[in-house]
């Protein structure tokens, strides 16, 4: 029998081996493949600087010499193990006629345990080093993603327009002006009430919002998606293991954090990953197992894609039901609305907007079906629209931290000619993830088809519609200058120019595409007119 002495000190230093991670208890636990950047360093290393991550390109070295620690560190504690076993088994053979060796064997016994306790430590942090490092990297990239900044033209979408020359007219179709003009805009209230970057849609704007909205999901129900209405508000931590951190590499805040009540540390039920050192407490009862932990923070989300990923965290999905295809309409919220100039002037970039988003996941290998088909859906609702766009197959540098091959459409904007990308902007995107988020958000799936018991599936997301752009790029395309006596009878708005009845140009007219029409309460065109209050 093992003496009282010694169970309670290997009892007390079971208690004080701890892990530092700080990982919210409620937070799904990553599972990264740390072996496959271990043997492919190199492989990860040039993905960093393809990709411009200059910081994180020796993380792949760094990740390979803390396994080696670690593993030098596992031999120890076998060796510190074994020692310890011995001393057990010298420990039985013990007689009340050997005190001095009982006392000799306990101070052993002290000293190999606290040793063990130093290497086990050693150890954790070796872990959670590499855990940090590994989800600092980039996902791998495409055999089919230029390397560098400059994308790769794909087609064209729609036929280009014929728009006058004259710079005079090209001023006249910018969407701020035709928006003032035709009382669907009012970015000079927003400022007041919300600052730069903020709007209203008014009127008829605020009409064909919804119309856009109900026009993009109905192409997507067409296309076998599940329509699913996500909240606006997430963890921290789920946006960051879907790629999404808080500042981008060149520093830039990327997202909207939210102010939490300052309050003590609330209590919570202690799980496997948070262990705290309670060994000069000797509690008893359910408080002996609770941690201290504050309640996780909150941000809003940059796109439905975040919640829609964390919508399966935790879940083990079943290999039959893949592909899982949704969409959805909700707010979108960008810290980063970049600086103020003709380049981001409007409706082009702003911190709140509503958009349709698209997601899905599929079983590893089978991403490129699912992919098509979100294209598929982007190029109809454009098409249908009547918006003359450009496909491009975007450079590494342009990835987002979780995509290995990213396709954006842009749409053409008159007002934009003759600047940066000659009147081209971006209007939709779509990416394929592979493993990277359902890895860090514990999303896995039953398999089937191999021995193994469950994997980890691919998501891919896209862009459905964006409302503020989209608009921007219909007003452009759709107004037509009309002349002083040509005669409006028909489904018409009459608005004074800019809501004050001033007026900043000629007559003219609106266009509305005719996929909106059923949700636009019969209004096919929109007139304005100056001076008319």
């Amino acid at each position: 029998m093992i003496p009282s002495a010694f169970r309670q000190l290997g009892t007390t230093l079971t208690i004080t081996t701890r892990r530092g991670y700080r990982r919210p208890s409620i937070a799904p636990k990553p599972t990264f493949n740390i072996k496959h950047i271990r043997e492919n360093p190199e492989l990860y290393s040039q993905t960093c600087l393809d990709r411009n991550y200059q910081q994180q390109k020796d993380y792949p070295q760094q990740i390979v010499q803390k396994f080696n620690e670690w593993k030098q560190l596992q031999q120890n504690a076998r060796d510190y193990r074994q020692r310890i076993k011995d001393i057990h088994r010298r420990f039985r053979a013990i007689t009340s006629a050997q005190p001095q060796d009982d006392v000799d064997l306990l101070q052993e016994a002290r000293l190999l345990k606290l040793k063990l306790a130093s290497i086990e430590s050693a150890e954790d942090a070796c872990d959670e080093r590499n855990e940090y490092l590994a989800s600092s990297l980039p996902n791998l990239t495409s055999d089919k993603t230029p390397i560098g900044s400059e994308p790769r033209l794909l087609g064209y979408i729609g036929h280009s327009p014929t728009h006058p020359e004259a710079t005079d007219d090209y001023a006249q179709r910018a969407h701020v002006r035709i928006g003032a003009d035709f009382d669907l805009l009012d970015f000079t209230s927003a400022a007041t009430t919300s600052g730069w970057g903020w709007y209203f849609l008014k009127n008829q704007g605020a009409l064909l919002e919804q119309a856009l909205i109900q026009y993009a999901i109905s192409v997507a129900l067409k296309h076998g998606f599940s329509i699913v209405s996500p909240p606006s508000v997430v963890y921290t931590h789920i946006a960051n293991a879907c790629g999404f951190q808080p500042r981008d590499q060149g520093g830039e805040q990327q997202t909207y954090a939210i102010a939490q009540k300052e309050e003590g540390p609330k209590l919570k039920e202690e799980g496997p990953e948070q262990k705290e050192e309670w060994s000069e407490q000797k509690e008893e009862g359910p408080k002996a197992n609770r941690v201290q932990e504050r309640t996780p923070e909150r941000c809003l989300t940059a796109t439905a894609e975040i919640p829609f990923a964390g919508l399966k965290a935790d879940v083990t999905m079943s290999e039959k039901k893949l592909p899982l295809k949704i969409a959805g309409a909700s707010r979108c919220y960008r810290a980063e609305a970049g600086a103020r100039g003709a380049e981001t002037k409007g409706l082009y970039r702003v911190h709140e907007f509503t958009k349709v988003e698209m997601f899905a996941w599929t079983m590893r290998g089978s991403e490129r079906a699912v992919f098509d088909s979100m294209l598929a859906v982007q190029e109809e609702i454009l098409r249908g629209l009547g918006l003359y766009c450009r496909i491009l197959e975007m450079p590494s540098q342009d990835l987002g931290a979780s995509a290995i091959r990213k396709v954006d459409i842009e749409a053409f904007f008159p007002s934009r000619r003759g600047k940066k990308n000659d009147g081209w902007g971006e209007v939709t995107s779509a990416s394929i993830c592979t493993d990277y988020q359902t890895r860090r958000l514990n999303t896995r799936v039953k398999l089937r088809s191999s021995g193994q018991k469950s994997g980890f599936p691919s998501t891919i997301n896209g862009t459905a519609l964006a409302v503020p752009r989209i608009l921007a790029a219909l007003l452009e395309n759709s107004f037509e200058k009309l002349p002083d006596n040509e005669d409006a009878g028909r489904s018409r708005h009459d608005s004074g120019g800019g809501g004050d009845g001033s007026s900043r140009g000629g007559r003219g007219k609106i266009n509305i595409p005719k996929v909106l029409h059923p949700w636009m309460h019969g209004l096919e065109v929109l007139i304005y007119e100056p001076g008319n209050p």
